[in-house]
């Protein structure tokens, strides 16, 4: 028998890692990441959130923002640190009450180390104290913090919330919200879903919103300004929350003109999507000086401009579609953004019909004989457009000529049905456009996987004989301008983000 000696050194070693869990052992760094080709520095893995508690204060005058942000999570690995996506400059992180270590790496990364590692499946609290002045951070070159006479807002695609709190910014981590926001009194802060109470003290109001719903980070939204704001119920028993810069000059009665009509628009787009997903609605149109709007869920965000030459309803169905198609079903990954934008102008053809102003059909004749074979137009494809093209023209009309051209392959009845089922099938989560073909196909029981790839994925303008097969080339001479497209196409800036 041989004995293995061992040294008294040596058997303290064992004794220490005998002692450290093996998920600590096996602990690793979340990725910076969620894995996005697009973007791949937005999101981050390791983690999945499931609340975000914002409590903030704001001035105005300075655009100066203080927040504490309670981050709910669950670990989906054994973590050693995680990131957060972050641009204002951090006092304090805490995770599960001890504090923990952190830096900043890239352009918006919070790198966050806890006390001890996480180990997988772990529910965690993460604290971060922060302030800043949002106006003066950039990231990539850009801002999506928007700077107003009488204050500021954050509103952007596809990425907004660096400028205002921490998250995990990519809308396959999609959470509920609680956003308590103090300003002085005088002016007001508007957010998504409802307004649960405010309450004033010593020259200050604060404001509580709550979002129950999951919500993805882009689509979260803080505006503080001096705003008048109206209140209304739709038919189907929604509360309305509509608010309106007071500084909007000339185009103060054209925005309401358009906006006081959400509830009838919701509404309508109810008996083609299904009931509306959520318990809340309105509008706000802040006195920016971009030019685009933005499905801000339950309260979409719209630039001034957008009114600048009359009232401008065509908007508003346009982000109130997407309430439920890139809202209650957000994209698995950017490339999907056909899944948005794609339903989203379909919506504003099918208001074109429903005012007698032209029929989808038409409005697709037109849109087809516009652009020449060798119009670039052509070259971008909606299924996949790339990142750089991702709010290019194409991916809305060519967008919407895929969706009229499904609905002539597979026949109205199952076209609806796909139209209402859609979102009810992934009813708060996240699909891809692989998956809205696999669902199209279920219901229609036709193959459609050549019609998919002519109209989304090739870049190229179908040929006659196939456009012919979608009825959308029928017409020999150039088709008519249908009596909407003007102010259909005046919404096209909406994508210019």
């Amino acid at each position: 028998m041989h004995r293995r000696i061992i040294a008294p050194g040596a058997l303290a070693a064992a004794s220490v890692l005998l002692a450290i869990p093996a998920s600590a052992a096996s602990a690793s760094p979340g990725a910076p990441g969620i894995g996005d080709p697009y973007y791949p520095a937005y999101g981050n893995g390791g983690y999945d959130v499931s609340h975000y508690d914002l409590r903030l204060k704001y001035q105005p005058a300075t655009d100066e923002l203080e927040g504490t942000a309670t981050i709910l999570a669950k670990t989906t690995q054994d973590l050693s640190r995680f990131d957060l996506d972050f641009l204002l400059d951090v006092s304090e992180v805490r995770v599960n009450g001890a504090v923990a270590a952190f830096t900043t790496s890239g352009e918006h990364e919070l790198e966050i180390t806890p006390k001890t590692p996480l180990a997988k499946g772990a529910t965690v609290t993460v604290v971060v104290r922060y302030s800043g002045v949002p106006s003066s951070k950039q990231a990539y070159g850009f801002t999506s913090w928007h700077r107003t006479a009488d204050g500021g807002v954050g509103a952007n695609e596809p990425e907004a919330a660096w400028w205002w709190f921490p998250s995990n910014d990519h809308p396959l981590d999609k959470a509920t919200y609680d956003v308590s926001v103090l300003v002085p009194d005088g002016s007001q802060a508007i957010s998504n879903g409802t307004l649960q109470s405010t309450s004033s003290r010593l020259g200050w109001t604060r404001y509580n919103w709550r979002s129950d719903k999951p919500q993805a980070t882009y689509l979260a939204t803080l505006a503080v300004g001096r705003f008048d704001v109206t209140t209304g119920t739709t038919e189907s028993g929604i509360p309305v929350v509509n608010a309106y810069s007071k500084d909007l000059g000339d185009n103060a009665g054209a925005a309401r003109a358009s906006i006081e009509r959400t509830g009838e628009i919701a509404d309508w787009l109810s008996g083609y999507f299904g009931p509306y997903p959520f318990d809340a609605l309105g509008g706000y149109v802040p006195n920016t000086n971009t030019g685009y709007a933005l499905e801000t869920q339950t309260r979409p965000f719209y630039s001034p401009r957008q009114f600048a030459n009359g009232s401008n309803v065509s908007v508003v169905v346009h982000e109130l579609a997407h309430q439920w198609y890139g809202d209650y079903v957000s994209v698995a990954g950017w490339k999907d953004i056909w899944l948005n934008e794609g339903f989203a102008r379909y919506a504003q053809w099918l208001w074109s019909e429903h005012e007698g102003e032209g029929t989808a059909q038409e409005l697709a004749d037109y849109v087809y004989a516009s652009h020449p074979a060798d119009d670039a137009f052509w070259t971008v494809k909606p299924g996949d457009p790339g990142a750089a093209n991702q709010f290019d023209i194409a991916v809305y009309d060519r967008g919407a000529l895929a969706v009229q051209a499904l609905r002539k392959e597979i026949g109205d009845d199952a076209f609806f049905a796909v139209l209402k089922g859609w979102p009810k099938k992934h009813a708060y989560g996240n699909a891809s456009v692989a998956d809205l073909q696999k669902y199209a196909e279920q219901i229609s029981g036709k193959e459609l996987g050549a019609l998919f790839d002519t109209w989304l994925f090739q870049p190229a303008k179908p040929a006659a004989p196939a456009a012919r097969t979608a009825s959308i080339a029928k017409v020999s001479s150039a088709p008519a301008q249908p009596k909407s497209w003007k102010k259909i196409a005046a919404t096209n800036d909406v994508h210019e983000h």
